[in-house]
Formats: structure tokens, C-alpha cells, sequence
């Protein structure tokens, strides 16, 4: 996030797009109705009809996989309207006039056909987004889980930056993380480009830092990243050491996972719990979870928080940093690092975002009511940082990238007549690993379903309730069907959670150019009625395999 979740209560216009809020992110979600019961202005654009869309002044319901075509028109009419900030385009960004040329052909009018949003509601939103001071824009999955996501990103920071709402308090433009510390992760270098900080692997000066610090050579292209090692499992990929992520469950086309896991020589699990992956697995390291141990969390708004252990890991179960440093031992590679504090100090010493972050500030930060420290926090002084690029973007000039609407790889068709859209609830948290397991959350949510529309369901004789049979070219499976207004006629939705009904044996792996991330959000499916399945025929979920009948 280019600004802070505390900032959000202060907006007054709230662009959310692509963003369940409410259920994915509840505790940002509150900061947003704060906003909006202090007289905010919110705008929803999301092909379903959400919480966060009661709430919201306007409700762009669009077409999954519309969003450049919506983006672009907004575009067009912030700048056939000369809505634009030229005082900040002119001191701060480059190539506007490629955008500006790119965007002419894509009019409110030309986009309804598109994205099935009234030319009137998009001009009323591009002027509101563009006219208002304090104007921030929300994104998540629905916009990056694309063949075209980053061409969505970068439709976005071209509305920022053509009006100026960046470098400012309550502004910007600002992703939010989907899990836990998934923020920390890429912080840390758990990505193929990347060195900590994101410091490219590409760039000869800093990958010679890291071999001097390391004291280890380092290949100087990037690795795959996790689309691709998917795709190449059992092939170029021959072993892998799976760290708290259940790919069975959470990863695209999961069927030809499967196929690559089989063909495996090695696979090492760490998790605190089994799940569908270890079912692949050669060893299993039984690891611990955030009560159980100490270190450091960095959450959406880049704050970086000390997390203290509560209990000791149950069993043999041990710290996840444990576990390592004894095994890069056995691999005869002893690392002199003796706590959590040494791991993140030596992190820290490479690393000028962070350089200024040591565990005896965070001991003492508190800043404004809220613990912790925001990086860039580069010296032992520096207070941290609230809101990016003030004073000026970071890169020195922010770039205009024109994008060109491409459809989805895998649209509807006389086969198969709907577009499944796919994605979390709030009762379970991602591959539901831990939430299946607590049983308040599985009674409130104990079973897969798709929502598909009340003329969709009359059309193929189904009932609220109905056991049905979901199918895409890559597979199919059986849940419940709920009959729903909140999804548009033509679309389907269906939660990621369940093992028993795994959407992902469902969704294309297609991935976006750039990141090779996958199209969760669109693909081609269809839905017929069946039979109640014979109970003997359901999976049990993992956690029957150790929860006693006293706890299911």
C-alpha cells in the first residue's frame, strides 16, 4: 500500500475494485465504513453484489474481465474532461501522452458494451475520483488474477497519477494482502526477481553485495516463479520443499499438479497441520503456528510488527527457523544466526528499506497509537515512513504504461455458457488449513457451493439448495447451488476453501505475461443438476484424520 490503513478512515472518495473488503480483509473493511458513516464517498466495482456494494453511492457491476475497458474510459473522461493534475503530471510522471493517445477510443458509451456499466455511472465516478482531494483506490485478487492483470495494475496508476493522488495522506493506490505476512514474504525475497527489499537479482552490483554477504555465488537471471514451477512439476522440477501452502487446494488447473507431484522424486512439506499436499509428500517437518514462536510480521501497510511467543509448539513441532538452520547444518552449511532478532538483523544489514529497523526499536515504536514500524525506514533515526513518494516518486519520474483491453483466455461458449469467478469467504481463511479445523467456523461454514443466478438456475431446473454438478474443460465437481441476485446473469462464484468440491480442479491456469499469475477470476464452466452424492463418496476433510469426534 502506497498509503496507511489508519489514512482510510480520513478519505472521503473510496475506490474499491475488485475487493470483497468485508469478508477477505474485515479489519480494513471497518476503517471503510468509518470513512463512509463520517459522509465518504465509496464506488464498488465488482461483478458481484457484496456487503461492501450496501454501503457503496454507486455499484459498478462489471463483466468479469472488463476492468481495462473501465479503467480506460474513466481514463478517457478525467481527460476529455481536462480533470487531470498537470501540475504533478508535468513534475512527476513521464509518457502521459501515451496515454493519453491510447485512452481516445475507449468513451463511456463504447465500454458499456463491455462492461455492462451505464456510460452516465462512469462519467459520475471518473469525475468524483478526479475532483476529490483525499480519493484512495482499493484493489485486490480481482484485479491481479488475470491473463491481463498487470495490464490492470497499470490502468490503475494511470488513474493516479494523471490526477495527482499520490505522495498525499488518504490517497494513493494501494493493494491489499490477502494473507498473513504475505507482505513480510515478498519483503523478505521469497520471489524469483527479488533479493530482500526488492532489490533486483538482475543487477550486478547487488547480487555481488549478497555473494559477498553470503559468501555463496549466485546465478545471475531470476528463478521461475510459481505458475511456472507448477507447470514444469515432475519435468525441469524434479523436488520441492513446500513452506505453509497447500497447492493441491490453492493452485490453478490442480489436476495437472497432481500429475507433476506423482511424477515428484522428492517433496518436503513443513506445516503445522497436514493438508491436501501432504498426501505428495516424502517427509513431512512439523512446524508451528504464529502463537508459537517469535519474529516479526509485515502487514499490507508495510509496518513491520513484533510477534512474541505465547506457547511452545505442541509435540515435536518447532519453530519454523528452527527447522531450517538445522537443516541447512545437515547440509553442511552451518549458519551462525542463534534467534529470530539475528535472522532479521542480518536481513536488515543488506537491506536499505529496512536498515533502520531493529528488534530493540520495535520493542519501544509506537507511533500515533500503533505499534511498529512502516518501511522505507532507512537509519536508526528515521521515524518510518506513512504514505510513499511524498515529495516525490520514488523511482524519480512515475511512468504512464498505455494498456490495450485483451479478453480473458477462455470466454463462454456454446459448450460451456457461464463465466466462473472464484474466491474467498469470510468464515475461512484461503486453503482453510486452520479454519476447517475450528469448528464455530466450520458450522457456519461447513460445505462448498456455487452462487449462480435465479434465471441461470430456472434455466437448467435448479433450486435453491440443489446438489449440482460444476464443470470446465479441466474437470468437475459437486456442491450445493445458491440461488442469488448477487451474482450477474452468466456468472457463477464459488469459494476456494472446500477440499471435498476443490474449485481449483476447475480454474485455468493461464497466467498474465508479466507475473505468469493465474486466471482464477474467468473461465468457461457450466452447471447441471444431480443427485445428493452417497455420503460414502465425499472426501473427508484433513482434519478428520486427527480431530477426535468430541472436537469435529
Amino acid at each position: 500500500m502506497t498509503n496507511s490503513i489508519h489514512e482510510i478512515r480520513d478519505t472521503d472518495f473510496l475506490f474499491v475494485i475488485g475487493s470483497n473488503t468485508s469478508e477477505a480483509h474485515p479489519i480494513i473493511a471497518m476503517e471503510m465504513k468509518r470513512a463512509v458513516h463520517r459522509g465518504a464517498t465509496m464506488v464498488v466495482a465488482d461483478p458481484r453484489q457484496i456487503f461492501m456494494t450496501t454501503m457503496a453511492k454507486k455499484h459498478l457491476q462489471i463483466k468479469p474481465g472488463s476492468d481495462v475497458w473501465l479503467l480506460n474510459s474513466m481514463a478517457h473522461v478525467i481527460i476529455e474532461e481536462d480533470l487531470v493534475d498537470h501540475d504533478f503530471i508535468q513534475n512527476n510522471t513521464e509518457n502521459f501522452e501515451a496515454v493519453k493517445e491510447s485512452v481516445k477510443k475507449y468513451s463511456p458509451e463504447a465500454a458499456e458494451e463491455f462492461t455492462g456499466i451505464s456510460p452516465e455511472d462512469l462519467r459520475w465516478t471518473a469525475r468524483k475520483y478526479a475532483t476529490t482531494e483525499r480519493a484512495g483506490i482499493y484493489y485486490t485478487l480481482g484485479i491481479t488474477e488475470h491473463s491481463h492483470g498487470t495490464d490492470n495494475v497499470y490502468a490503475l496508476a494511470n488513474l493516479v497519477l494523471m490526477t495527482g493522488h499520490l505522495g498525499k495522506p488518504s490517497s494513493g493506490m494501494n493493494p491489499l494482502r490477502g494473507q498473513n505476512n504475505v507482505q513480510g514474504a515478498n519483503d523478505a525475497g521469497a520471489t524469483p526477481i527479488y533479493f530482500p527489499g526488492y532489490q533486483s537479482v538482475v543487477d550486478d552490483e547487488i547480487r555481488k553485495k549478497y555473494e559477498a554477504s553470503w559468501g555463496v555465488p549466485l546465478p545471475p537471471k531470476p528463478g521461475l516463479n510459481l505458475n511456472q514451477m507448477m507447470k514444469t512439476l515432475g519435468n525441469e522440477v524434479r523436488g520441492m520443499f513446500i513452506l505453509g501452502e497447500d497447492i493441491v487446494l490453492s493452485e490453478p488447473n490442480v489436476s495437472e499438479v497432481e500429475k507433476g507431484l506423482n511424477a515428484m522424486d522428492f517433496l518436503v512439506i513443513q506445516e503445522p497441520f497436514l493438508n491436501e499436499t501432504s498426501r505428495f509428500a516424502d517427509v513431512i517437518f512439523p512446524s508451528s503456528v504464529f502463537a508459537e514462536k517469535d519474529g516479526v510480521f509485515a502487514n499490507s501497510e508495510r509496518r513491520v510488527q513484533r510477534v512474541r511467543k505465547a506457547i511452545k509448539p505442541p509435540g515435536e513441532a518447532r519453530e519454523d527457523w528452527r527447522i531450517l538452520l538445522d537443516l541447512a547444518e545437515s547440509l553442511g552449511s552451518p549458519w551462525d544466526l542463534k534467534d529470530p532478532s539475528e535472522i532479521w538483523a542480518e536481513m536488515a544489514r543488506d537491506t536499505p528499506k529496512f536498515a533502520g529497523i531493529s528488534y530493540e526499536r520495535l520493542e519501544e515504536a509506537q507511533t500515533g497509537g500503533f505499534t511498529g514500524i512502516q518501511w522505507p525506514c532507512e537509519s536508526p533515526e528515521d521515524p518510518g515512513t506513512v504514505y510513499l513518494h511524498e515529495g516525490g516518486v520514488l523511482r524519480g519520474k512515475g511512468l504512464f504504461s498505455p494498456v490495450e483491453y485483451r479478453p480473458s483466455e477462455e470466454l463462454p461458449d456454446e459448450e460451456y455458457t457461464l463465466v466462473l469467478s472464484t474466491g474467498r469467504t469470510l468464515y475461512h481463511y484461503n486453503a482453510a488449513t486452520q479454519t476447517r479445523r475450528d469448528s464455530g467456523l466450520d458450522e457456519k461454514q461447513s460445505e462448498a457451493f456455487i452462487q449462480i443466478h435465479p434465471r441461470d438456475a430456472r434455466k437448467r431446473k435448479i433450486d435453491h439448495n440443489d446438489y449440482v454438478q460444476v464443470s470446465t474443460r479441466r474437470g468437475q465437481v459437486t456442491c450445493r447451488a445458491i440461488v442469488s441476485g448477487q451474482v450477474r446473469r452468466g456468472s457463477i462464484w464459488m469459494p476456494l476453501h472446500f477440499s471435498e468440491a476443490r474449485a481449483n480442479l476447475l480454474t485455468n491456469d493461464a497466467g498474465d505475461a508479466v507475473t505468469q499469475t493465474a486466471e482464477f477470476k474467468v473461465c468457461a464452466a457450466e452447471v447441471s443438476r444431480v443427485s445428493a452424492p452417497d455420503p460414502g463418496e465425499t472426501a473427508p476433510f484433513p482434519g478428520s484424520y486427527f480431530r477426535s469426534p468430541t472436537q469435529h
